[in-house]
């Protein structure tokens, strides 16, 4: 081997250079995002797979969106319990404090509100006697955080 190849050369080769990377575009972000689909997407793409006939159609239309079989699948079990509806939102907090109380839930919660009540005016109660016991026996109830100036 001759040494006029240089430093880190092999059997004569130099190494290759690689140039250092771009600077990446500002319009993309470090971290990839999933993505997301509307529903009128997932409906588009369940009526295309329903009516694909023939060997192979399914897996054409999942390669060109570029989704899993079990992707595929989840969507159909959400269609089928009607989760996927023509007025289908969101299931966040934001929707469902949107919803009206209808029914039997309106009497529910009236039950429970009664029974709040209730319980707000023994509590209520039971401070009463406890204050009178603290003023007979001449012990000192008064706290800096009480809201009542009894």
């Amino acid at each position: 081997m001759d040494g006029a190849a240089g430093a880190g050369a092999e059997e004569g080769r130099r190494p290759t250079v690689v140039p250092a990377p771009a600077a990446a575009a500002p319009e993309l972000s470090d971290r990839p995002r999933r993505r997301t689909f509307t529903v009128q997407e997932k409906l588009r793409v369940l009526a295309e797979t329903d009516g694909a006939a023939g060997v192979g159609g399914i897996g054409a239309i999942l390669r060109r969106e570029g989704l899993y079989s079990s992707t595929l699948s989840e969507w159909r079990r959400q269609r089928d319990s009607g989760a996927l509806g023509a007025d289908a939102r969101q299931a966040g907090t934001e929707a469902r404090a949107a919803e009206p109380v209808v029914g039997g839930e309106l009497a529910q919660v009236k039950r429970e509100n009664a029974r709040l009540a209730r319980r707000l005016e023994h509590a209520e109660a039971i401070i009463e006697v406890q204050k009178k016991v603290a003023a007979l026996l001449g012990i000192p109830l008064a706290t800096p955080d009480s809201d009542d100036a009894s």
